[in-house]
């Protein structure tokens, strides 16, 4: 995956409200890390269905960051996750680890 997280679509959310677009990212900021280490957690145990269901909660924060491509293919792998299907781990794992990177900078 190629994407790179960006704030375009938080920009577009806030209309230019900075104090919004910090709250915002603050939240994503906290949450993010937390749900990542869920959803590994839960993979490592095999427990796909619990795991599909964190794909879905980081979702949001993978649109949040404007990574359209990504929440696509989120999709597509919360669907395998829930027929107990494994392929995608590393990719979404890329897709992660740049969101992580990204936050942090």
């Amino acid at each position: 995956m190629k994407e790179q997280p960006n704030l375009s679509y938080i920009h577009q959310l806030s209309g230019g409200d900075k104090d919004f677009e910090n709250k915002l990212l603050a939240v994503v900021n906290r949450e993010l890390p937390e749900e990542a280490e869920i959803f590994l957690s839960n993979l490592k145990s095999g427990d796909f269905k619990e795991a599909a269901s964190n794909v879905h909660k980081l979702k949001h924060k993978i649109s949040i960051l404007g990574l359209e491509e990504s929440y696509c293919f989120a999709e597509l792998y919360e669907d395998e996750l829930r027929e107990g299907i494994n392929n995608r781990q590393a990719e979404f794992e890329e897709i992660l680890q740049g969101m992580l990177i990204f936050i942090k900078s």
